[in-house]
């Protein structure tokens, strides 16, 4: 299986390797600002935020590098998994506020509040 895996990993292009490197270049840019500048956020906060949009934004290798960028950082287990719930809470939301549109479209009231 280790064989397979690597084969695989082998195959594999490079993150970002469609992206023409101007466009890939002001991205890495965006980034390093946004994220390494001190701001109101401290780095650690800053993780804590990126794994609750990495599982909403549904980026499996963003949730795996912040999740072990938190963890260096000194998050808890426990820090963690609040993300993580508030993430599932927004998912929820998502899905409620969809099929309240949906309802009100169609006319649709199956359970009155």
């Amino acid at each position: 299986m280790a064989k397979k895996d690597s084969e695989e990993t082998k195959n594999t292009p490079a993150s970002m390797s469609m992206i023409e490197p101007r466009l890939r270049n002001i991205y890495l840019s965006f980034y390093k600002e946004s994220y390494f500048t001190p701001s109101a956020l401290d780095l650690k906060t800053k993780e804590l935020i990126a794994i609750g949009v990495s599982l909403v934004a549904r980026c499996e290798g963003c949730l795996q590098g912040h999740i072990k960028k938190a963890l260096d950082l000194g998050s808890t287990k426990e820090e963690i998994s609040d993300a993580i719930a508030i993430a599932v809470g927004i998912g929820a939301a998502a899905v409620v506020d969809m099929s309240d549109k949906a309802a009100i479209k169609l006319g649709l009231h199956h359970f009155e509040p």
